[in-house]
């Protein structure tokens, strides 16, 4: 099994444990539902409380730098926070589920096996449709320069012909990238 996967198959023992549901996005994501590209973190949205700082951090363990104030911190003011699994070197960033659309993404994430972690268990990875809105809203986040969030974009929309649009035009006009939606799908046949 590869580094990133040991991470994440500890990362998800613990949140399973605790019972924090999460979604697995990001690149380890859009490679799920699109075309694999490396990437030395693994992103994911969790429907993480400030009361759950604490506990997370022990049932982490000394292997991890989880530190709870700085959890807490981030979760009240509503933005991501890290950690990092010191033994490995590898980072995770936790986006707190405070938001509809997170909300909607923890909903309809499904359970798939990511072959390119080398292991065999299922983990919630957010659909298709909810990886590309979220990647479209980074790329217009970052000053619409990333090549990588683009070539990631295009390659979700290639691999998915069947793609729920009625559900990403509307999150994407309340997210506000109903321009780059648009665009990357202008180059591919719209089927439903």
């Amino acid at each position: 099994m590869n580094p990133l996967a040991l991470t994440l198959k500890r990362l998800a023992e613990a949140l399973d444990h605790l019972g924090i549901a999460y979604a697995i996005g990001g690149s380890v994501a859009s490679s799920a539902r699109g075309v694999y590209r490396a990437t030395n973190d693994i992103d994911l949205v969790a429907d993480v409380i400030a009361l759950h700082a604490e506990r997370l951090a022990t049932e982490l363990g000394p292997e991890w730098y989880a530190d709870a104030e700085q959890m807490r911190t981030a979760i009240t003011a509503r933005r991501a926070f890290n950690l990092i699994h010191i033994p490995l070197g590898n980072k995770v960033d936790v986006f707190p589920a405070t938001e509809e659309f997170h909300i909607a993404q923890l909903e309809r994430a499904t359970r798939v096996i990511l072959p390119f972690m080398d292991d065999a268990t299922r983990y919630p990875v957010t659909t298709a449709e909810d990886i590309l809105l979220a990647k479209l809203r980074w790329y217009r986040d970052g000053g619409q320069v990333s090549e990588k969030q683009w070539t990631d974009i295009n390659a979700i929309v290639a691999a998915n012909p069947i793609i729920d649009h009625t559900y990403l035009t509307t999150w994407a006009n309340r997210l506000g990238v109903s321009d780059l939606l648009a665009l990357a799908l202008q180059a591919q046949p719209r089927r439903t």
